[in-house]
């Protein structure tokens, strides 16, 4: 078992001032809508009786994340987004938080049974409520995407589930990984590169399998994973550890170099910093791959740091993360630590 000694409380900086370095943010007109829409289907699918499917929406507030992150995807395509998330959280928490938390061979026969949803999309559509939706955001996926957009999607969600059975493992183990190990399979946990290709789809973009081939491209993949990813474990530690979930990047800091809460998350906070300012170089050395495909990868590389900068402040915005701490001054912001249920 892992034991540990926290404060009484934290300071966390404005993460989103930090990121905010890469683009302004907007938000989607079609917000509303596209959660009348999206809601309506969630229902159809009963994952959750009326007090958890309440819970789940509202303190989500996915509708907002949608339209803060794909602000110039039209209505069709931001509902598609919006499934999308429902389909992405409610999996994920039924092993981050829910019944398979850590138990990998369960993560693992989930991921089977999405596994022939891939592999015949003819298939029946699954009684598995988390396949069912699967199944669902696919069919909507193909509608319009690329066949290249596609490929990295379905590619990107093999990691991703992977990964899920992965962290399950080192939950059930109580183990931590070192830093680096943790920050490469936190990409995947993070769904990074399905966001990529929600991305792509949001704006029917039709980009050249080089393109994202390119090392400069791929490094800037990397850096946009963790510009998502390292604010996500800065915000989440707080409800994490009461939860009795350790698999955080803060944790793994405070592990490795043997320092404090505080000090863990201030290296973070400067990791993070470092990590815009090789986003912003990465992009001053872009190469050229023709003019239509420059044009392309402009607004796909544009989508992509808006959902980023969306990201971010949703974060913030949402309870799941804050449950009730006044987030409207966050240049020093002093969040109080909730009780743990094991530490």
């Amino acid at each position: 078992m892992i034991t540990c000694t926290l404060p009484s409380q934290f300071c966390l900086q404005d993460l989103s001032a930090i990121t905010g370095r890469v683009c302004e943010l907007r938000v989607n007109p079609h917000q509303a809508e596209a959660d009348h829409e999206a809601r309506a289907w969630f229902n159809d699918i009963g994952l959750y009786d009326d007090r958890t499917k309440s819970k789940f929406l509202n303190y989500g507030k996915f509708d907002l994340f949608a339209a803060l992150s794909f602000p110039d995807a039209d209505l069709k395509h931001l509902t598609t987004c919006l499934i999308f998330f429902f389909w992405a959280f409610s999996t994920d928490d039924l092993s981050d938080e829910g019944d398979l938390q850590s138990k990998p061979d369960a993560v693992q026969a989930g991921h089977d049974v999405s596994v022939r949803v891939v592999n015949d999309p003819t298939s029946p559509r699954p009684q598995y409520p988390y396949a069912a939706m699967f199944y669902d955001l696919l069919a909507r996926f193909r509608e319009t995407s690329t066949p290249g957009a596609y490929k990295r999607f379905i590619r990107a969600w093999e990691d991703w589930s992977s990964s899920q059975v992965t962290q399950s493992r080192n939950r059930s183990q109580d183990r931590i990984p070192s830093i680096d190990e943790f920050i490469l399979m936190r990409r995947a946990t993070i769904g990074g590169a399905m966001v990529e290709a929600m991305v792509e789809y949001s704006l029917d973009l039709d980009l050249p399998d080089e393109a994202f081939e390119s090392p400069i491209i791929r490094a800037m993949s990397d850096a946009t994973n963790d510009l998502m990813t390292w604010p996500n474990d800065l915000c989440s530690f707080n409800k994490e550890q009461s939860d009795g979930d350790y698999q955080n990047l803060v944790f793994c800091i405070m592990n490795e170099r043997q320092i404090g809460l505080q000090e863990a998350i201030d290296v973070l906070t400067e990791m993070l910093a470092q990590r815009v300012n090789d986003y912003v170089e990465l992009k001053s050395k872009l190469p050229s791959f023709g003019p239509h495909a420059d044009r392309e990868l402009a607004r796909y590389l544009h989508a992509l740091e808006n959902f980023v900068q969306g990201t971010v402040l949703w974060y913030y915005l949402s309870p799941r993360y804050f449950r009730g701490v006044d987030v409207t001054n966050r240049d020093n912001l002093v969040v109080p630590l909730f009780e743990a249920r094991v530490c």
